[in-house]
């Protein structure tokens, strides 16, 4: 394993660990996903200019997208419940009670 995929793989297995352990707020768990996108997009990225392939080279853009489309809908909902319990820890929401 090359220096470079192991420091993308390590990237994504450290928000991954962020999002599991320590989901307190809802702003730290977005941010390990946003992490875990970023790491994604760039190892794919760069396995697409690695291996030249053009058929390859929309799927990184791709990936972006639907990166921009989570991180748009996961603002809204901490918007939403920081407006709705006041706070956005995660304890406080009960789905129960909706």
């Amino acid at each position: 394993m090359t220096p470079v995929h192991f420091s993308f793989s390590s990237a994504f297995i450290l928000g991954l660990t962020g999002l599991a352990f320590h989901r307190t707020h809802l702003l730290s768990a977005l941010l390990c996903l946003e992490g875990m996108m970023l790491s994604l997009f760039i190892a794919l990225a760069l396995w697409t200019l690695q291996f030249e392939a053009t058929s390859f080279s929309t799927a990184p853009m791709l990936l972006l997208a639907f990166s921009a489309c989570e991180a748009s809908t996961g603002l809204a909902l901490l918007v939403a419940t920081a407006r709705t319990h006041g706070t956005d820890r995660l304890q406080n929401l009960n789905l129960l009670q909706c």
